[in-house]
């Protein structure tokens, strides 16, 4: 290590959201995981079982079982083994991303092995409720989320709709977490003839409206419906699998819509690059890294100003945003789009340009960026805590005129004991 170099941080992931499963969270985890070990840094991940590596980063399997809402999405069972994983490991932090019940373990571990704890917020779990007849458990939800999240020494959000959400909702220490796409992956060139033909069983000179993603209640692709009924000749290639399958074939059944199942790769460059417009109808996207993906493969996009979004496209300049309140105005957006091609060839030049300003390297960064400054933190606060107590000043006292979690400052007075020290090795020299 160069003299003045930061030294490489070992992090813990724990998720339950990985590989073999892949949506926009696993995509930003492994170009993250990616990223942070392409830097110098040790990794280890922490998911339900499926895969044992990635990458040359070790995965600890957890049992788990499938979610009853969409069994695609197993739950983790928290175990003393994950803390035997994380003592062997010796993190410097642990970084929790969508916790559900792994969030158990990794309160609970970083309150134990006194170490910090960042947590990031990718899915956007007390809007789905109401799509699965639930709407009445979300102050619930909201209710849980403000006890477990503000444990945590920081909380990341993905766009800033959903921080100030967040925020709205009492969760506290909360920064952004930038957007990146792969734009080397997802590009214009990628255009296929081939795929195009396959997308429009056969009719390659038709107009293709796409979409990409999990065939789920909360994507509300039933709306795209609506748009084959105003635009003649157009057609739909809905690529993705999920629990929502059967429906939306019954649905659009006797349409000119195929169902091209799960994709990735080439295959799903190919895809965004041969379509005319992409369409993502949901309303509780946190930030929809599939509207970057199409924008970076030339393929203009519509999505209603909703969740994290806005962040994205810019309306009437790298897409087409609509009020989710306009019961027609997806439709609206999409004839707007394909009714004039200079429009639409401007749109698609500027959302590649947009898209060039997001790389996985950077935001990486910002993520290592983070943990550094919530280390620094924790060597501050490991005299201010001790000093804060020694004064007299109650439990609460100290956590308000500090702002740290109740969690935080019981590991500091831990530490601030008799014979007080880490259980775990984590410093940020």
């Amino acid at each position: 290590m160069e003299p003045g170099q930061a030294r490489p941080l070992r992090i813990a992931l724990l998720t339950e959201t990985f590989l073999p499963k892949i949506d926009g969270i696993v995509t930003r985890l492994c170009h993250t995981i990616r990223n942070l070990r392409r830097a110098g840094h040790e990794v280890m991940i922490i998911a339900p079982k499926g895969i044992d590596d990635f990458e040359g980063a070790p995965v600890y399997g957890v049992s788990g079982f499938p979610f009853p809402l969409y069994p695609d999405l197993k739950i983790a069972i928290p175990r003393p083994s994950v803390g035997e994983a994380l003592a062997a490991f010796q993190p410097d932090i642990i970084h929790a991303i969508n916790p559900a019940m792994l969030a158990v373990s990794a309160f609970y571990y970083s309150v134990r092995y006194q170490l910090p704890l960042v947590v990031s917020y990718h899915t956007h779990l007390p809007k789905y409720l109401g799509y699965y007849g639930l709407g009445s458990l979300e102050p619930l939800m909201w209710w849980g989320m403000r006890a477990g999240y503000n444990r945590a020494d920081l909380t990341l959000a993905t766009s800033s709709a959903m921080q100030t959400e967040l925020e709205a909702h009492g969760i506290q220490r909360m920064h952004l977490w930038q957007r990146g796409v792969d734009t080397e992956t997802f590009h214009p060139s990628c255009a296929s003839q081939a795929m195009r033909e396959r997308l429009t069983e056969g009719h390659p000179e038709d107009k293709l409206l796409l979409y990409v993603g999990r065939l789920s209640a909360e994507k509300e692709i039933e709306r795209c419906l609506d748009v084959l009924k105003a635009v003649p000749g157009l057609r739909l290639a809905l690529v993705g699998d999920g629990p929502h399958r059967e429906k939306l074939q019954q649905h659009f059944a006797g349409t000119k819509t195929y169902f091209a199942g799960f994709m990735r790769g080439r295959d799903l460059a190919e895809a965004f690059a041969s379509g005319d417009v992409f369409l993502l109808p949901s309303r509780t996207e946190t930030l929809g890294l599939v509207l970057l993906e199409s924008m970076a493969a030339g393929c203009p996009v519509v999505t209603p100003n909703a969740g994290g979004t806005a962040d994205i496209v810019q309306d009437g300049i790298t897409g087409h945003l609509y009020d989710p309140a306009d019961e027609m105005g997806h439709v609206k957006a999409v004839q707007q789009l394909l009714a004039d091609p200079n429009h639409h060839a401007e749109v698609r030049r500027r959302a590649r340009l947009d898209a060039e300003k997001w790389d996985w390297a950077a935001a990486t960064r910002q993520l290592e960026d983070y943990y550094r400054r919530v280390l620094l933190r924790e060597e501050r606060l490991a005299i201010e805590v001790p000093q804060a107590i020694a004064s007299g000043a109650t439990p609460e006292a100290v956590c308000a005129q500090l702002q740290i979690s109740g969690a935080t400052f019981r590991r500091h007075a831990a530490l601030a004991g008799p014979g007080g020290k880490r259980k775990v090795h984590a410093t940020a020299n």
